[in-house]
């Protein structure tokens, strides 16, 4: 096969394919002589640079021209020409020699930066779900990790700190304590400004070192406030991207307030990225049940064909947290409930639910049918929305705090810490189906779940057994992502005995029952997809512009009419309203049943 490689000014492949037929003899009488053919390539285009292998992969093609198959070019460059005319992108030698290093792994390494290695985040997940990934041997041979963020601090400071929520929860194996310290001896810290390209430049040098003339990659962490990510992507960019390998960098939501903002953050990312190097993380695509609902879909031939307005009757993704805000209202209160959970992390696994099967598994085809989905969904109206938001409630001896209670939250703040809304698909599959979303803090319970509430069995014999209340008799397939990770379906049974005594019962596969191994963290899987360039849990800019268009309209008239949320206790159920919603589809929530 020939490869061809060339810089902007050479020929394009489709001009090589066009005099294809012009050396098809040469190739048929010559095919092992690879220097003939090059040579007349090289009079047809100039100067080629050409793999010295014979045309094992050609195809004749049915008018007798060879289609030559182009080989794999990794493209991606560590930064894209910047708006003022300097170019920090590798030249093409340097390109050139990235395909040469690529298939020798053993001369490669891979540095991980986090960004704000001294936040909560960073210690609670980033850390101990690279520890995860080193413990399970899913980390290259060669790598180093790096924390990056303003404090002072040692490396063995770094070290202490970050041991502390390592933890040996994967099987408990004897040589866990010692895996600890090797993975230990590969952090390392420097401190720095965020808007400082000296300080990055300080921290490339000290990269280089680790790297040791290895054949680098690079991976940065944003676990940084939005405020500062372009200021950090810039000096990252510019100071200390990869020279030869690839260069990526994972940018934490929230991904702006709305459709403007978000479109800001975007351009402002692409002056110093491409958009194959910017990956945008929602930790909850990396949820097992989640990644499992394409599986469960396409590969169970009993799903697939109920998998639409013929007999689905609506769809619910429920969402609960058992406690407030605690202290980080701060942060909370800029945002609320609507744009913290429901549109980002419900409105993607509702894509992901909703979706046309792709072409393939390939992260393109996959987040080419998201954004399909996304933008056939009518736009959000305020009349198909509830807000709440939580008051303090006393239970027994113990009182808890309201959300304006808390000390980082203005006393006369009207943010959301409760929705339910309602919205539909516009398309061929879902016409007339709702689906209906619920999230809220300070509610009776901890959950997070897919319900899928099927039709009612029309003519059913059996009614009379239930009663008038129908709903005891609807099938429902629930997927809950957490906690106790499980796929259960809803049907009828009888009852052993004599009479004909019906009862609804669970055909339940619990994942703690089913599967030994402990279910990885989220942030494990996404990590992990980051190092190996794997996009289809990330979020593409075209999805995000989707997703935003259809919540920014009535984000914007909650806050200019300053609605008023509905009061609710601390741990109770959340808002009256939302099940007057449910009932004007004529819908139950299932999580109440």
């Amino acid at each position: 096969m020939v490869t061809l490689y060339s810089s902007p000014s050479t020929h394009s492949y489709g001009a090589v394919a066009s005099y294809s037929n012009s050396f098809i003899g040469l190739y048929n009488y010559h095919h092992n002589k690879q220097i003939a053919v090059s040579s007349i390539l090289s009079r047809k285009f100039g100067s080629l640079q050409i793999n010295q292998k014979p045309f094992w992969n050609a195809v004749r093609m049915q008018d007798g021209a060879v289609a030559i198959p182009p080989s794999k070019i990794e493209n991606e460059t560590p930064l894209k020409k910047l708006k003022n005319g300097s170019s920090p992108v590798a030249p093409p030698k340097e390109q050139k020699d990235t395909i040469d290093f690529d298939g020798n792994k053993a001369k490669s390494t891979v540095s991980i930066t986090v960004v704000g290695a001294s936040g909560d985040l960073a210690k609670k997940k980033i850390f101990p779900a690279l520890f995860a990934l080193y413990y399970e041997d899913c980390l290259p041979e060669h790598f180093t990790i790096f924390g990056y963020a303003r404090s002072k601090m040692t490396d063995v400071e770094l070290r202490n700190m970050v041991s502390k929520t390592l933890t040996c929860r994967i099987d408990k194996r004897e040589n866990c304590g010692e895996k600890m310290e090797q993975f230990l001896e590969r952090c390392f810290y420097h401190s720095g400004q965020y808007d400082s390209q000296d300080n990055f430049a300080e921290l490339d040098k000290k990269l280089k070192e680790h790297e040791a003339g290895r054949f680098s990659n690079r991976l940065f962490y944003l676990s940084i406030p939005p405020n500062i990510f372009i200021n950090a992507v810039r000096c990252a960019s510019l100071s200390a991207s990869s020279a030869h390998g690839w260069t990526r960098v994972i940018v934490e939501k929230p991904f702006g307030r709305d459709s403007e903002s978000s479109a800001a953050l975007t351009r402002s990312l692409k002056q110093y990225l491409n958009e194959d190097q910017i990956f945008r993380i929602d930790h909850y695509l990396g949820k097992e049940l989640v990644e499992n609902l394409s599986v469960l879909r396409f590969s169970n031939l009993i799903f697939e064909p109920l998998w639409s307005r013929q007999y689905i009757r609506n769809v619910q993704f429920i969402f609960s947290e058992d406690f407030g805000t605690e202290g980080r209202g701060g942060y909370f209160d800029h945002y609320g409930i609507i744009r913290d959970i429901m549109q980002n992390h419900l409105l993607q696994i509702l894509a992901l639910f909703a979706m046309e099967t792709p072409v393939s598994l390939d992260a393109e085809d996959i987040r080419n049918e998201k954004v399909k989905v996304l933008r056939s969904m009518r736009p959000l109206q305020l009349d198909d929305v509830i807000i709440g938001q939580y008051k303090c409630h006393t239970k027994g001896d113990v009182t808890y705090p309201g959300y304006t209670d808390d000390k980082t939250v203005p006393k006369d703040s009207l943010t959301p810490t409760f929705a339910a809304a309602a919205l539909f698909i516009d398309n061929a599959r879902w016409d007339g189906v709702p689906f209906l979303m619920k999230a809220g803090k300070a509610l009776h319970t901890r959950s997070a779940e897919i319900r899928v509430q099927f039709r009612h069995v029309p003519g059913n014999l059996y009614n009379k057994n239930f009663g008038s209340d129908l709903d005891q008799a609807t099938n429902e397939l629930v997927i809950r992502v957490q906690p106790n990770e499980a796929i259960y379906l809803k049907i009828n049974n009888k009852v052993p005995g004599l009479g004909m005594r019906l009862d609804c019962s669970n055909l339940n596969l619990l994942y703690s029952a089913r599967y030994s191994k402990e279910i990885p963290d989220a942030y494990e899987r996404l990590l992990l997809d980051a190092i190996e360039g794997e996009r289809r849990l990330f979020i593409r800019s075209d999805e995000l512009d989707a997703a935003w268009s259809l919540f920014t309209p009535v984000l914007n008239e909650l806050e200019d009419k300053k609605i008023v949320p509905e009061y609710y206790p601390y741990g109770s159920r959340g808002p009256i309203g939302a099940h007057y919603l449910a009932a004007r589809y004529k819908v139950r929530w299932g999580d109440l049943v």
